[in-house]
């Protein structure tokens, strides 16, 4: 195989594993198991959500949604919200709490904004603002009376601020039933600096007899195109869940209709909805036993959530059930300690073991020289080095090919027609110069997987968003915006053609090869800039190598 076809027997891997990749996340997943019950039987929720709330723990205790007079018109801009709002800033987050149910109707985050055209806006990762519909709800089911995500609490103040200093901030809400026996607060609790908070419910049982119920919390949404998303570079968007035997399961949309996403009870786990950087998640307790579940509202709205185990609270005395909430951004690091599991939330697809290392390489270099872009162009010059022998062994292929060039054209015009012919008289070449035509295809090959697993790594990590690099390039997680480097990169692919032009090829591969630096450009116009970046970086280590070798080889040969 000579190099000008190697070339482009590379150029068609990388964009078939592209497209491979794509493929799978989107239209492959994993199997998924059909859970049951306690007792056995298959646990099928109600998709209208109309169905009365069953007392006994062998059934799916699924809360009741707004239908029919409180389904969101997808193109209507209104608030689907009723009750008083309650304005929440910490040094974070800035969020509205709805005192009808208590919900969390809308998250900005104030360290990122929503692009560098809009430093001053934050990126809003919860909104109720149809059709971004993006809330989180809970409360609580019982058998007699108990406020789920419908009721109304009463509430002291309509705006809290987190003051500097403060480490804490706490907002409750209250309710209490009619006959004025049992009362429940429920309180969001936030921490100075952290995208991680509680939402307690206490449960005051001054009646006679025991109130007996459970928590539930789930998220709702509409799916739609998050702000700044591109529609060339595909990222998930959806549910995910996480239980003890299942460290990491992602659902698209369309399955929260038709697959029943229950689990039997189980310890610990989470349950969140994903988008690219940013992830919201409910969290109990490692050792509180959960039922999940998702559900789909007329296509249009779709609901991830768990419910607790049945609790007593005996009469005169108090209950807390507490869960823990996450809304932020994808930091792996952060997210690790969160929750078990919930850093696989940063997914770099089946090259994983492969982009990990990278990310750490890039981020334990970025601490020391704070800038994402020379970053990437040491870790380009590592990967080279590891590869140095074997990107050498592939050149050196590449110039003895070259150097025989001249008699595989006199075999060509010897033999015509005659393919079978042909290609004896070209074995007997290649054992004659002792040259072996695939030493130089495996050296690269075995790159490719690098290459993969870097395009995840700046496509997926959300420490690389918005990240500047110098002169125009401001942003190394986008493409560039003046398409500079997608130039460079198909300068450099045609100089390296140049470098190692074969005559021998036909016409008809000699016009692909002279095509494909072209198409190449502006194939990568679409990529990340950072993903650029190292192709061009690498381009240049790699035509820096195979000048000095094709020049000690020729030579060698004078």
């Amino acid at each position: 195989m000579d190099n000008q076809r190697l070339i482009l027997f590379l150029a068609l891997a990388i964009v078939t594993l592209f497209l491979w990749d794509a493929w799978e996340q989107k239209f492959n997943p994993q199997p998924l198991p059909v859970a049951q019950t306690d007792s056995g039987n298959v646990q099928v929720p109600s998709a209208s959500g109309t169905s009365a709330l069953p007392a006994t723990e062998s059934t799916a205790d699924i809360p009741e949604v707004e239908t029919t007079t409180d389904k969101p018109a997808i193109n209507a801009k209104s608030v689907v919200s009723r009750g008083d709002r309650i304005r929440v800033v910490t040094d974070v987050l800035d969020m509205d709490i709805d005192s009808k149910g208590g919900d969390l109707r809308r998250a900005f985050l104030l360290k990122y904004p929503v692009s560098l055209d809009k430093k001053d806006e934050p990126y809003p990762l919860m909104d109720d603002n149809l059709p971004q519909l993006f809330i989180a709800q809970s409360g609580l089911l019982s058998s007699t009376e108990a406020p789920d995500h419908h009721a109304t609490y009463a509430v002291e103040k309509t705006e809290y601020r987190m003051q500097p200093g403060q480490e804490e901030l706490r907002i409750p809400m209250t309710w209490t039933s009619k006959d004025g026996k049992i009362t429940v607060t429920k309180t969001y609790i936030f921490k100075k600096g952290n995208y991680l908070f509680e939402v307690e419910h206490e449960v005051t049982n001054n009646s006679d007899s025991d109130w007996v119920g459970r928590v539930y919390s789930q998220l709702q949404r509409n799916e739609y195109d998050e702000p700044g998303k591109s529609r060339m570079l595909y990222t998930f968007t959806g549910g995910a869940f996480s239980t003890p035997d299942n460290a990491y399961e992602k659902i698209n949309f369309d399955e929260f209709k038709d697959w029943r996403a229950e689990q039997s009870y189980v310890n610990g786990g989470w349950v969140g909805m994903l988008q690219h950087y940013f992830v919201s998640a409910w969290i109990p307790g490692k050792k509180e036993l959960n039922h999940f579940y998702t559900r789909s509202i007329d296509d249009t709205r779709f609901i991830i959530g768990m419910t607790g185990k049945e609790s007593v609270v005996p009469a005169g005395s108090t209950k807390i059930f507490s869960r823990s909430l996450y809304v932020g951004p994808k930091d792996q690091d952060h997210l690790a300690s969160v929750a078990d599991n919930l850093n696989l939330t940063v997914d770099y697809g089946v090259l994983t073991f492969i982009a990990k290392p990278i990310f750490w390489l890039l981020k334990t270099i970025h601490e020391y020289i704070g800038n994402w872009g020379w970053a990437i162009i040491f870790v380009t010059l590592i990967i080279k080095l590891l590869f140095y022998k074997l990107s050498a062994a592939s050149y050196r292929s590449m110039a003895n090919m070259r150097k025989i060039s001249p008699k595989f054209q006199a075999i060509r015009d010897k033999y015509g027609d005659d393919r079978q012919r042909m290609s004896q008289a070209m074995m007997e070449l290649y054992k004659k110069e002792k040259v072996n035509p695939m030493s130089g295809c495996w050296p690269m090959l075995v790159q490719i997987p690098v290459f993969i697993s870097l395009y995840w790594v700046l496509l997926e990590s959300v420490e690389l968003r918005q990240a500047p690099f110098m002169l125009w390039i401001e942003d190394l997680s986008t493409k560039d915006p003046y398409y500079i480097l997608p130039i460079l990169m198909g300068l450099s692919m045609w100089f390296q053609q140049k470098l190692s032009a074969n005559p021998s090829l036909d016409p008809m591969h000699q016009k692909i090869m002279q095509f494909l630096p072209i198409v190449f450009t502006f194939f990568f116009m679409l990529f990340p800039a950072g993903l650029v970046l190292y192709w061009v970086v690498n381009s240049i280590l790699s035509i820096l190598q195979q000048w000095y070798i094709t020049r000690q080889i020729e030579g060698a040969s004078k």
